[in-house]
């Protein structure tokens, strides 16, 4: 395996000292590479290089940081069989989601650098007043670990397009694409446009708490995003926050369950499982509960789950150690109350984070499987005998990240989507985010938008110019 480097102001930068970050392959729970993990001195280097390249970057016209953009795509797609093994080797994910996920954040590159945001213009009887966006300095941008690549792209892509500088910290799971795109960039960015560390726990606070940076995205857990929100109050710092989601489905009675039996199974358990608007709660009319329950037992079974790297693979390990020992302890507790359970064979492969596919039969709205976000292979199926005891149900969540709804009548699915308090519903489709689509969430699910025009206005800060007399320009 490659030595891997931070990127700070446009070089390769290794470790301080003989200190580095250990990268677990989750099929397999070994070690097969190290990362390097950041001192305090080198995340002030790199802010200070952030900063440094903050005002020629912005000076730059929006074309020029267009073509830049794409020339990162370019290069993304140019090492895509690289870096879809080292992707592969420190996520888990099959080679072929490794490869979509690379080109995915290409793609985001290429589509977020077509944007434009024109400067707005009001004219009174007595008064022009011209407002302007303009960029609000160094971002940190923190992905997690479950789309490491494509949820970087997300957010460097915007803040770069608008003329912010970026500090990239990957998880601490999987750092190792992440720092090799940070590589990759510094053939075609300026130096200090884009820097990429990684490191510990501890760079994580260090990073959002540290008074150079002057707007943090962030995607994870509501809780990790709380105690960003705590740092970033310190200095005010804008923010982006992403969060958990527990989101349902609602699958009506006029469904056929022959033709949506494999989407809606994809739907919960892509990545194997770990999406931030995968299904979560499966909301099945009463009528056809059993029919669909019965259909996705037996496309589970069918289903490879195996090392990622392996052809054939089609659901790979749980990506690290502490969310496999959570999702172990849910079904443990799912088993304790006594719910019934199908799915895979229970038989998974060891070594390595894996679990089966676990459909568990209607357990109570108070089950911890019901009202805990899973992120992982596990699905509750739930009865309902009504439109408005689903919605009632499937509202009554802190999240709103997410939801779906599955019907053969368009325009009664539309009607029902208005009803659930979610920032994102798919009608008859699995969930994925679109970047020319404002992506958040409602209640304790996020703050701010990524995705579309709204995604670049929260790159941005404004400045009005107010004309006074009768405007002649």
């Amino acid at each position: 395996m490659k030595q891997f480097a931070m990127t700070i102001n446009g070089s390769s930068v290794g470790p301080d000292s003989e200190s580095c970050l250990a990268v677990i392959n989750p099929a397999t729970e070994r070690v097969f590479a190290h990362a390097p993990d950041c001192s305090r001195e080198q995340l002030d280097w790199a802010v200070t290089s952030a900063q440094g390249a903050f005002c020629q970057w912005a000076d730059l016209s929006w074309v020029d940081r267009r073509h830049c953009l794409q020339a990162v795509a370019d290069v993304l797609v140019e090492n895509v069989s690289e870096l879809k093994e080292i992707l592969t080797a420190e996520q888990g994910k099959p080679l072929a989601e490794a490869e979509a996920e690379i080109r995915g954040a290409a793609n985001v590159l290429r589509s977020v650098s077509e944007l434009d945001l024109p400067a707005e213009i009001v004219r009174t009887p007595d008064r022009r007043i011209e407002t302007a966006r303009l960029p609000i300095g160094p971002v940190a941008a923190i992905p997690p670990w479950n789309f490491p690549l494509t949820l970087a792209a997300m957010k460097i892509a915007p803040a770069l397009l608008c003329g912010n500088t970026v500090v990239l910290k990957p998880s601490p799971f999987t750092p190792l694409a992440t720092l090799m795109v940070g590589e990759l960039a510094q053939r075609v960015l300026p130096s200090g446009v884009l820097n990429v560390i990684s490191g510990s726990d501890r760079l994580g606070p260090w990073l959002t708490e540290h008074p150079g940076i002057r707007k943090i995205s962030f995607t994870g857990s509501t809780a990790t995003g709380k105690k960003v929100m705590q740092s970033a109050s310190l200095s005010l710092k804008h923010l982006t926050l992403e969060l958990g989601g527990n989101d349902p489905a609602i699958v009506l009675e006029d469904v056929d369950v022959g033709n949506i039996a494999e989407a809606v199974f994809w739907s919960a358990f892509r990545n194997a499982g770990q999406v931030c608007v995968a299904t979560k709660r499966l909301y099945v009319h009463d009528s056809i509960f059993s029919s669909l329950q019965e259909a996705l037992t037996a496309y589970a079974r069918k289903v490879i789950i195996a090392d990622g790297s392996m052809p054939g693979t089609q659901m790979g390990p749980v990506s690290n150690k502490s969310q496999h020992e959570r999702l172990v302890g849910l079904l443990e507790d799912c088993r304790q109350k006594g719910w019934r359970m199908s799915g895979s064979d229970k038989n998974v492969r060891s070594p390595g984070y894996f679990l089966p596919v676990t459909l568990v039969d209607n357990p109570t709205e108070d089950s911890r499987i019901v009202q805990e976000e899973q992120f992982g292979p596990i699905l509750p199926i739930l009865r309902f005998k009504s439109v408005d005891e689903a919605v009632s149900r499937a509202n009554a969540s802190s999240y709103g990240l997410g939801a779906s709804i599955w019907s053969s009548d368009l325009d009664r699915a539309r009607q029902l989507s208005g009803r659930l308090d979610a920032g994102s519903v798919w009608i008859n489709s699995s969930p994925a985010m679109h970047p020319m689509a404002p992506f958040g969430g409602h209640k304790q699910s996020g703050i701010g938008i990524e995705g579309g025009r709204d995604g670049l206005l929260a790159n941005t800060v404004t400045k009005s110019t107010f004309y006074p007399g009768v405007p002649t320009i």
